[in-house]
């Protein structure tokens, strides 16, 4: 007798390991590694969560009809053309499965999120990195690296972990430089803190274009990352092929209804999105004076990198903040091992960010 044996390739795939919550020895450390946000979910969203208590013996709306409604009517969108999902990583795993196959090619740039070549690899096919240029998706590399067993390109924008955007004009060059049989995932998590008048999450785009689909998520700038809730909007050609592969009931009532609270709740995310906006600026002009390098971004977490620092090294500054009850997110998984990424947090949790940085590159930089 042997144990099963899973099919050629599922365990050559590496793991997803999210950001770190705990440091052994340290009580009730601060996380600012997962890019949650620091004001966690409004009120209305959690009210509505807890009144779906008294029906938990009821299966959810398969359909996700009402958050489907909602979400619609917040972006001007058609109903019809949504997707809901688990988080939108799960919405990125059906596209892998509904268009990616044995032969089959997927590009990402070289830095872009883990994900991408997870799902790619369970999917049978083959990930094909491109470089970027300065930390940026580089559009021509990623025409470059086109070949007939290309299905899908996987674009996050603003982009995971770096921070960097293209602008509407630029994606817009990507779509016309595309075969319209080949998909091109726009995922926009972080959309709502973009505040550049040449960014665009994608939607017209995907009105434009069949081959276009955009992904969102609750996870981020409305707080809700525990229920796991995402989002997409597409084609009726792909949101069809979603729909055939997705689970029933894939969405749990709670996420639907904490989803649509979150949306009519617009006060608190523009708390939320000013937060960020008003913070950000901070720790990156008073990082920025202790002498560390701090790559321009627009989503709610820094790219700091310790590549030119004298003496020390980023998995040693992580060794610190987390001793200090700060954890950051190390990237050596992203191929930047010389970086760190912070989430931003709250007043105290940013003070006591910039404070330990200070302190450390005072006691630890040669000359």
């Amino acid at each position: 007798m042997t144990d099963p044996c899973p099919r050629d390739g599922v365990l050559a795939i590496p793991p997803y390991v999210g950001g770190r919550s705990v440091v052994a020895g340290v009580a009730s450390p601060v996380k600012l590694s997962s890019n949650e946000t620091p004001l966690g979910a409004s009120p209305r969203a959690v009210t509505a969560f807890q009144e779906v208590g008294g029906r938990l013996a009821l299966y959810p709306d398969g359909s996700t009809d009402a958050l489907r409604q909602a979400l619609g009517h917040h972006h001007g969108l058609d109903p019809g053309r949504i997707v809901c999902g688990a988080g939108s990583g799960e919405l990125l795993s059906l596209l892998a499965q509904a268009y990616l196959g044995m032969g089959d090619e997927a590009i990402f740039s070289s830095h872009g999120f883990l994900l991408y070549r997870i799902v790619t690899l369970a999917a049978g096919a083959q990930p094909i990195p491109v470089p970027e240029q300065n930390l940026t998706t580089d559009v021509d590399a990623i025409l470059a690296a086109v070949t007939p067993r290309t299905r899908v390109v996987f674009l996050a924008n603003p982009n995971n972990p770096t921070g960097s955007y293209l602008p509407q004009s630029e994606i817009k060059r990507l779509c016309d430089g595309l075969n319209s049989n080949i998909l091109l995932v726009l995922d926009a998590a972080y959309a709502e803190y973009v505040r550049r008048n040449d960014y665009e999450a994608g939607f017209a785009l995907a009105c434009e274009y069949d081959n276009v689909v955009i992904t969102r998520t609750f996870s981020k700038v409305y707080g809700l990352a525990a229920l796991r809730l995402g989002w997409c909007f597409g084609s009726p050609i792909v949101t069809d092929a979603l729909n055939r592969l997705r689970n029933p009931f894939n969405v749990s009532a709670a996420a639907q209804a904490a989803g649509i609270a979150a949306l009519d709740d617009k006060a608190f995310t523009e708390a939320a999105i000013a937060h960020n906006e008003q913070w950000y600026s901070w720790l990156a002009e008073n990082i920025t004076a202790i002498g560390l390098t701090v790559h321009p971004g627009v989503g709610n977490f820094l790219l700091i990198d310790f590549s030119e620092a004298s003496g020390f090294t980023a998995q040693e500054v992580y060794d610190f903040l987390a001793q200090q009850g700060l954890i950051l997110r190390t990237l050596d998984a992203y191929g930047l091992p010389h970086c760190l990424r912070l989430t931003v947090g709250d007043e105290a949790a940013n003070h006591a960010v910039v404070a330990a940085l200070k302190k450390f590159v005072g006691e630890n930089t040669s000359g």
